[in-house]
């Protein structure tokens, strides 16, 4: 039965390629930076990053991610379920008051 599906798959995955609208994964192997070095799925080598969302040039600042390294130390990867079933850590409400103080 998967065979069926997998020879379909495949023949739209191929009709797409040939009508040239197939848009290969680049990967990249460094910090999302003003500059990234590409390793596959494009010209290798480093490239000016115009495409990321990186305007402050946060996403790979020293102090944000010692500030992320800390709150992971901290508080651990997420919640693991909604607020509403295991409730509300203080972080959050300290940054819902930090929010409404600066509004």
């Amino acid at each position: 039965m998967f065979d069926s599906v997998r020879d379909d798959l495949r023949t739209t995955l191929d009709e797409i390629r040939a009508a040239g609208l197939h848009k290969p994964e680049r990967v990249i192997g460094t910090p999302q930076s003003a500059t990234v070095e590409v390793t596959s799925g494009g010209r290798p080598g480093e490239v000016l990053n115009f495409c990321a969302n990186n305007y402050l040039g946060l996403a790979d600042h020293p102090e944000v991610i010692a500030a992320a390294h800390e709150a992971l130390d901290r508080w651990g990867y997420g919640m693991a379920s909604v607020r509403f079933i295991c409730g509300t850590q203080e972080v959050h409400k300290e940054l819902e008051q930090r929010l409404s103080a600066f509004l």
